[in-house]
C-alpha cells in the first residue's frame, strides 16, 4: 500500500488578487453554492482551495511499510513534498512515483477520500502545470474495479452511501489517537496565507497519513500493535 494525503489552498491569498477573468470564473462557481450567506470574497477564502481549478497543492505526504531486516521489524516510512512552488513539488513527487511506485497493479494507493479528492486533485494540478501523469495516478478511463485504490472512507461505509464520515471520527470510533491535535482542514488556508507556517501543515499532513495507516491496520485485524511511534521514520 502507498498511503497518500495532500493539503491544498487557494492559488491566491485573497479574491482581490484575482484577474478580472478569474473573478468572473469564481463568481460563476460561487453562484452554484446553495444557501450560501458569504460574499464572493468570503467564499473564495473558505472554499477555493478545495477546487483544483482555483487551488494549488502545498504539501503531499506519502507513507509505506517496509521490512527492516537488521531489526527484524516492520517500519513505516513517511516522506513529504512541500513548498510554495507547486510545480516543483509535483515534479519531485512524480519522479519518486515513477522510480519506486511505477506499477499500478502492484501498488495500491491508500487514503481517506483519496478516490474522490486527492487523486483527481493531483492529476488536475499536474496537468495544469504541464506535467505528465505518473502511471499510478493516471486513472482516467479506467472502470471503478480497475482502479487499485483502498479508500478508508469507502471501506467504512460498508455499502452505506448516505453520509460522509471524517477521518477524525473514524479514528475516535476505533480508539486511535486523533490526527487533529493542532490544526484541522479548515485551518490550513489561514495557517498558510496569514501565519505562513508551512511546517505545521506538513506535520498535520504526515499525521493524517499515519492515522490512515493505523485505521487500515485495524480494519485488517492488526490490533496487537497499531504502528508504534518507534517504528515510524519521517
Amino acid at each position: 500500500m502507498l498511503f497518500l494525503d495532500i493539503e491544498t489552498v487557494s492559488r491566491h491569498a485573497t479574491y482581490a488578487e484575482l484577474s478580472d477573468n478569474w473573478k468572473t470564473l469564481w463568481q460563476a462557481k460561487h453562484n452554484t453554492f446553495r444557501d450560501i450567506q458569504e460574499t464572493e470574497a468570503e467564499s473564495y477564502a473558505s472554499r477555493a482551495g478545495i477546487y483544483a481549478e482555483f487551488g494549488k497543492v502545498i504539501c503531499v505526504s506519502v507513507g509505506y511499510f517496509h521490512r527492516d531486516k537488521a531489526l527484524d521489524i516492520d517500519m513505516f516510512r513517511v516522506k513529504s513534498f512541500s513548498g510554495d512552488d507547486e510545480k516543483t513539488l509535483l515534479e519531485e513527487l512524480a519522479v519518486m512515483l515513477r522510480k519506486y511506485f511505477r506499477d499500478s497493479d502492484t501498488w495500491q494507493i491508500t487514503g481517506h477520500n483519496v478516490r474522490e479528492f486527492d487523486i483527481p486533485y493531483l492529476c488536475r494540478r499536474m496537468l495544469a502545470n504541464g506535467l505528465e501523469l505518473p502511471e499510478i495516478l493516471d486513472v482516467s478511463g479506467r472502470k471503478p474495479w480497475e482502479m487499485n485504490i483502498f479508500d478508508t472512507l469507502q471501506q467504512w461505509r460498508f455499502g452505506d452511501y448516505k453520509n460522509y464520515t471524517s477521518l477524525k471520527l473514524i479514528a475516535a470510533t476505533l480508539d486511535i489517537p486523533s490526527p487533529k491535535d493542532d490544526i484541522e482542514g479548515k485551518d490550513v488556508a489561514r495557517v498558510y496565507w496569514q501565519e505562513k507556517e508551512l511546517p505545521r501543515i506538513v506535520t498535520y499532513c504526515q499525521r493524517d497519513v499515519i492515522t490512515v495507516a493505523r485505521i487500515v491496520m485495524k480494519l485488517c485485524g492488526e490490533t496487537e500493535q497499531l504502528l508504534d511511534e518507534n517504528t515510524i521514520v519521517l
